[in-house]
């Protein structure tokens, strides 16, 4: 039996139970595929799915003003925390901890998916995730990636398209 032929129900059962659930009221069919090794960080997850890593999709947790913000990044990129200041009109913008992480999404870091979070937070989306036909996000554990295009994943996400990624010197 080839991966093609296990049936949503069965490849969606591997995503956490909460992105699980998301992922049916969506209606999204994906393909949630399950990993030995961790695949937490972008070069793991690249490693193990076979891909570039500019096709992994990062779900960081930012605090503005110390409000909890999603940011969506390619795998290859890096957050500009000043740009997302200024997206956001914020007065200061730092990198969220574990637990904030956890509180926010429900997910520990290294598996944080794209949406089917524990709270509505505002979704910033990377634009240079837009230059791939299918991107990996997170299914919600630090095993699990699914693939999607990207402009469904923002879609879903609820993300504004912006420009956040720090510029090559």
């Amino acid at each position: 039996m080839s991966t093609s032929d296990i049936t949503p129900a069965t490849s969606s059962s591997d995503a956490h139970p909460r992105f699980a659930e998301a992922l049916r009221e969506l209606g999204l069919d994906v393909e949630v595929r399950r990993f030995p090794d961790a695949t937490r960080t972008a070069v793991e997850a690249a490693a193990a799915v076979g891909c570039e890593l500019g096709q992994i999709v990062k779900s960081l947790i930012f605090e503005a003003d110390g409000v909890p913000v999603l940011v969506l990044m390619d795998g290859s990129s890096r957050v500009d925390v000043e740009r997302v200041r200024a997206e956001l009109g914020a007065g200061k913008v730092k990198r969220a901890g574990a637990d904030l992480v956890r509180e926010t999404t429900g997910y520990a870091i290294g598996g944080v998916p794209p949406f089917g979070h524990r709270t509505r937070t505002r979704v910033l989306a990377d634009r240079g995730l837009l230059a791939h036909a299918t991107v990996w996000a997170a299914a919600g554990t630090p095993h699990t990636v699914f693939p999607l295009d990207p402009q469904s994943l923002v879609t879903h996400a609820g993300g504004a398209l912006v420009d956040v990624r720090e510029q090559s010197a």
